[in-house]
């Protein structure tokens, strides 16, 4: 696996894609950043980082994905490669907020963004960002953000992290290969508040109570209404307020 080291860099998944853009790049090639400038989150949210204290981290992925009903597959793996690391670290009250947030209880940790493409000959391309907060305490104006080092109170290695994360993906994506059901089952046992009443809210500020059923193939979080109606989402067409 090849791991590209730098030391500050605008983004990670911007790096790698332009790599690919320029020159074959091997499968599973990593780019780690020490400091990312400007991260960014799903559907073009920022996410900002103090230098060296957290993960941030891209991933080539190619080869794997054959059917584009399977990319929110991907996203299940992913988070719950990070989520089994984090549990061998004895960090508490892990789960996975919609889409692919990384929470101990009430707060977030880390967040997951995949950027596929799909070529001619119909190869799709993943860049797997992963964000996680290890070392940083202070975070401006993000009450709802913690990260490993405020949850327990110890500092820890980055690399020893990084590591721990591609075996565990590797890991994951074998057992995607073999046997995908079982990775639903998995992350639907870790999805943030299903099955209790939950406040959420739309884009036009819109709130209503619902309870979180099931994330769908497609990927889209399937809500039961106060009027019993089973309604759908895409991401950003609503948001679970905690």
């Amino acid at each position: 696996m090849n791991i590209i080291k730098l030391s500050a860099i605008p983004s990670t998944n911007e790096h790698l894609k332009q790599l690919v853009a320029k020159q074959v790049v091997d499968n599973f090639t990593v780019v780690w950043a020490l400091h990312q400038t400007t991260g960014k989150g799903q559907m073009g949210s920022t996410w900002n980082v103090e230098n060296g204290k957290n993960l941030t981290i891209s991933i080539l992925v190619k080869d794997l994905i054959v059917d584009v009903q399977q990319l929110f597959t991907l996203n299940i793996v992913v988070s719950l490669a990070v989520i089994s690391v984090l549990e061998n670290e004895k960090i508490p009250h892990l789960s996975i907020k919609w889409p692919n947030d990384i929470m101990s209880g009430n707060y977030k940790i880390g967040g997951i963004l995949i950027e596929n493409s799909i070529k001619t000959n119909g190869e799709v391309l993943s860049v797997i960002g992963i964000g996680l907060n290890v070392n940083q305490l202070f975070f401006e104006n993000l009450p709802n953000a913690s990260s490993l080092l405020k949850i327990t109170g110890l500092e820890y290695d980055l690399e020893h992290l990084l590591n721990k994360i591609l075996s565990a993906l590797q890991f994951y994506i074998a057992q995607m290969r073999v046997e995908a059901s079982s990775i639903w089952k998995m992350y639907h046992e870790k999805l943030f508040k299903i099955g209790v009443p939950a406040p959420f809210e739309k884009p036009s500020g819109e709130k209503f109570m619902a309870i979180i059923q099931k994330v769908t193939p497609d990927g889209r979080l399937e809500l039961l209404q106060e009027n019993d109606e089973l309604v759908h989402f895409d991401v950003k067409e609503v948001k679970l307020l905690y």
